[in-house]
């Protein structure tokens, strides 16, 4: 059997093509309406998000003036990912996934809700922080899973493109930028009213997901499953081989986890060339730093149109380009606009990519393993951005500042042939049927 027919004997039998005529016209509303609260539930969450990242680091640094400990509350928001992402995958494809969105938001809700009334006892800690931050780096973790697993099972394929572009840009623009500005104003005006607005917001997202309609839970491959579900470390083990034995995917999924990890590498060593090196300003490097989510945005507000005109398969090579500009331009340079421009393309870039690289697997993926390819993914991607980040601080310290710049860009250069080599146009034509790529 071909590969193409075992694809579309997997595939989720729910998944269907809208019928022309009348038919047609309730999915497609049904999918818009979803999408739009998926956007909504995105941008609100991801807004609490991020202002929870700013606001509990700089918590800790009222508890404590120990840098290990500081680093400790940071690290229990994302070491989550490391530990438990595998392990979320299983319950997403086992249970009501739109449920596991409440519960992830119940979670939330408790955390910020028991350190509400620490703080007002004026009895915040570094342990009070870590455990919050953990409840909240593990609600992160089950809520970003089982929404991008619910994109296939409530929004038609034609609009499955539009809904990941609009996500994305939720979460480049609340998470990474809004977030934090509003964490600071809000912090400025009292820790009380940081954390109860952002558990307001909770709140809120919680509210939007009744307007949900369609269907939550995976689709059972065979009835034998469905009767009895197999063991968390056999799925688990299921869904690594099934991403490994899949070339496209593993392939994707392993130049992702070097472009994450470049990424999480540039987030590190920024702050000291841009001060040590290249002698910018705080607004400079703000400037920086705004360059980098600008080209994010503009990514998510442009990808439809660039996906058509020039194909997906060169607007994802671009991130590929974008990100080796990223890490080589500080490399050969230290002129302020230089590094600034470099940084917006590789922040389109990256949007690009993720984009089209969520709306592949959501193709190719069967409904019954979306959880376990999603955890999977992320945790390549999110994983590789810390390992990134501690070897950039060695390289720096062994080799100086602009040779690691350059051994990570020529990193990004070696990605260039699997891509060229996997990533065919053949190959993508047989996701996108009658689409340019």
């Amino acid at each position: 059997m071909s590969d193409q027919a075992v694809r579309e004997a997997e595939a989720p039998v729910t998944t269907v093509e809208p019928a022309p005529g009348r038919a047609a016209e309730p999915t497609a509303r049904r999918g818009t309406r979803n999408g739009v609260a998926l956007l909504i539930f995105t941008a609100i969450t991801n807004l609490a998000d991020g202002v929870t990242k700013i606001a509990l680091p700089l918590l800790a640094t009222q508890a404590s003036d120990s840098p290990a400990q500081v680093a400790a509350v940071s690290l229990t928001l994302s070491l989550p990912w490391l530990l438990a992402a595998l392990h979320v995958g299983v319950l997403v494809d086992r249970a009501d996934r739109r449920r596991l969105l409440w519960g992830a938001n119940g979670l939330r809700l408790l955390a910020l809700g028991a350190l509400i009334q620490v703080a007002a006892a004026d009895g915040i800690t570094i342990p009070v922080l870590c455990a919050a931050g953990t409840l909240l780096g593990i609600a992160e973790v089950i809520a970003l899973t089982a929404a991008s697993a619910l994109i296939p099972a409530l929004t038609p394929p034609e609009q499955r493109e539009r809904t990941n572009t609009w996500i994305t840009g939720a979460e480049t623009v609340c998470n990474e930028f809004c977030g934090p500005f509003v964490g600071g104003l809000l912090l400025a005006a009292g820790t009380g009213i940081a954390l109860g607005v952002t558990w307001m917001s909770y709140l809120a997202a919680s509210f939007v997901l009744i307007v949900l309609v369609g269907r939550f839970r995976a689709v059972r491959e065979t009835a034998a499953t469905a009767a009895a579900p197999e063991s968390v470390n056999k799925q688990i083990a299921d869904g690594l081989s099934y991403l490994w034995r899949h070339v496209l995917l593993r392939t994707m999924a392993l130049i992702l986890t070097v472009l994450c990890a470049c990424w999480g590498a540039w987030l590190a060593l920024m702050p000291l060339f841009a001060t040590e090196v290249m002698g910018l300003s705080p607004r400079e490097y703000g400037a920086v730093l705004s360059a980098l989510g600008i080209g994010g945005l503009v990514g998510a507000l442009t990808v439809t149109w660039v996906n058509r005109f020039f194909g997906r398969r060169w607007v994802m090579f671009a991130d590929l380009v974008g990100t080796f500009a990223m890490m080589a331009v500080p490399a050969m340079t230290t002129n302020l606009w230089t590094v600034a421009a470099a940084a917006f393309v590789g922040g389109m870039g990256g949007t690009l990519w993720a984009v089209n690289s969520r709306t592949i697997g959501q193709r190719l993926v069967p409904d019954g393993m979306l959880g376990r390819y999603n955890a999977v993914s992320r945790l390549f991607s999110w994983g590789a951005m810390p390992v990134g980040a501690g070897a950039m601080g060695l390289l720096a310290e062994w080799l100086g500042l602009r040779l690691a710049f350059m051994l990570f860009a020529v990193s990004v250069a070696l990605t260039v042939l699997p891509f060229l080599r996997v990533l065919t146009r053949s190959a993508l034509a047989e996701v996108f049927d009658k689409e340019r790529v």
